[in-house]
């Protein structure tokens, strides 16, 4: 199986279990809080870790113990995080998660040491690069920090995937030609291309045109739809299940898709399995905690 390289984010995650989420000026009364290991980086590597890839996850972390609870946690499937940096001047990311009982949620992220993982932090690291096939990003690191990987990425012939979440106010569209697939949601695609949350397969059009290869857009409960360079446009459906929490759902979409593709899987098979991991991870509470080994993803590749 091909290596995977994640760069990306870590998160203490503080997740609020309300009956429904707050509006402005309301206050309600929760009924649980957990700290989770979480951040959307961490997500997709503890999940590609779980799933059984070789796995390696760079970012940048505080001194303190909310560092420590996520290096155990990613070290507990197996993922290295023998290269992660540790800045002694802010601390490790926090976010805070209300879920209501839809399983819906709101999320507030503070980054902290996320937040200054820059292109020379890339460039020091370069090996890295190097020694993985597939690369994943998201954007709670800088864009510039992740521009400058994706261009690397390219320059040395790997597989760059990224989840562009959250969306950015700003997108620099250099971006888009060093990227093999993204996978946006519904809400992403429309902030990327101004489109109708209900228009994605004419709004994936518009990302294929500025240069993506390939664009999966994650649908929720009616799964997923493929446009692809190579293997045209599908609609994988989801299957129906009791959603809990949706945290890391898309997270976990992301990394089982590179897993699939590091093990030679095709980008339609990928995509099945990955709707398949987000359908677990619907039916389960919190973020790395609702995460699936790969002995729970029941999965036939014909």
């Amino acid at each position: 199986m091909k290596k995977i390289l994640v760069i990306g984010s870590l998160n203490a995650d503080m997740v609020v279990r309300v009956p429904h989420i707050p509006v402005a000026g309301e206050t309600i009364l929760a009924e649980t809080v957990d700290m989770i290991p979480g951040g959307k980086g961490a997500n997709q590597a503890y999940a590609a870790g779980s799933l059984g890839a070789q796995t390696v996850m760079f970012g940048a972390v505080g001194v303190d113990r909310y560092a420590e609870i996520e290096k155990k946690s990613l070290q507990s499937v197996g993922v290295d995080v023998s290269r992660l940096l540790v800045r002694t001047d802010c601390a490790t990311g926090l976010a805070w998660i209300t879920v209501n009982d839809a399983g819906d949620n709101s999320i507030v992220v503070v980054p902290g040491a996320n937040k200054t993982l820059s292109e020379k932090d890339i460039a020091d690291n370069d090996d890295l690069l190097h020694s993985c096939d597939i690369i994943l990003c998201q954007l709670e690191i800088p864009i510039q920090t992740v521009l400058y990987a994706a261009r690397r990425a390219k320059e040395l012939g790997k597989t760059f995937i990224l989840d562009p979440a959250p969306a950015p106010k700003l997108f620099h569209s250099e971006l888009y030609a060093y990227i093999d697939i993204i996978k946006p949601n519904e809400t992403e695609l429309s902030l990327l291309t101004g489109k109708d949350v209900s228009d994605y397969e004419s709004a994936s059009d518009m990302l294929r045109t500025k240069g993506v290869k390939n664009v999966i857009v994650t649908l929720g409960e009616k799964g997923a739809f493929v446009n692809s360079e190579s293997e045209g446009k599908h609609l994988v459906p989801a299957r129906s299940v009791p959603v809990v929490d949706t945290t890391a759902a898309g997270d976990s979409f992301t990394a089982a898709l590179a897993v699939r593709l590091a093990s030679g899987s095709s980008l339609l098979q990928a995509v099945r399995y990955a709707t398949e991991v987000a359908a677990i991870v619907v039916t389960r509470k919190g973020a790395q905690t609702s995460i699936p080994s790969a002995a729970e993803v029941p999965f036939d590749d014909k």
